[in-house]
């Protein structure tokens, strides 16, 4: 399967890269210039509530998105259009638009939060850089659903597991495997 807008990557269970070992990263662009995504299962100690000092809005862990711009916020959102400027990725998965517009939201409707991810910094390739990597075997290209996205029942852990498994074959058997197997 090709890496495109929507797709994940899930990582190899024994990538070294510690900003990527054992995570699943949604895809929001790919095109011949680079690729833009999301690591879905690396929750950071913070809060939208502790980021923005609001105690109007709901206390949720937010995603270290990957290691590229730890400074800046993104999010992913299921509210389709009333989130102006947002992009739809697949049905269902909406990213960014009018952030101002997302907290007010939040702030009126905090029971929504189910149907947002908020991530400090990205994940980010050059050109040519991401084929480069899925040569090397570093990481699969799988689909997923919107559900996924949204899915906070599962540690991180669990999730890349969940992912793997979905993938099937020789995957079910890696998906058990330890970080490091010479500690097997």
């Amino acid at each position: 399967m090709k890496p495109a807008a929507g797709k994940i990557l899930i990582s190899d269970p024994f990538l070294r890269d510690p900003n990527f070992a054992r995570t699943i990263v949604f895809l929001t662009e790919h095109t011949e210039n680079g690729s833009f995504g999301f690591v879905l299962n690396n929750a950071v100690d913070i809060t939208l509530k502790e980021v923005f000092e609001d105690d109007a809005l709901p206390t949720t862990s937010l995603f270290q998105g990957g290691p590229v711009e730890l400074n800046t916020l993104h999010f992913l959102h299921a509210m389709g259009n009333i989130i102006e400027n947002s992009k739809e990725v697949i049905p269902g998965v909406w990213w960014g638009g009018d952030f101002n517009k997302a907290l007010e939201i939040l702030k009126k409707s905090p029971d929504l939060i189910s149907h947002f991810v908020f991530f400090v910094g990205y994940s980010g390739w050059g050109a040519g850089q991401l084929d480069g990597e899925l040569q090397e075997e570093a990481w699969v290209v799988s689909d997923i659903g919107s559900a996924m996205v949204f899915n906070t029942q599962f540690d991180a852990q669990e999730l890349w597991k969940k992912a793997m498994k979905n993938l099937g074959g020789k995957y079910n058997y890696l998906a058990e495997s330890p970080i490091d197997p010479q500690l097997n």
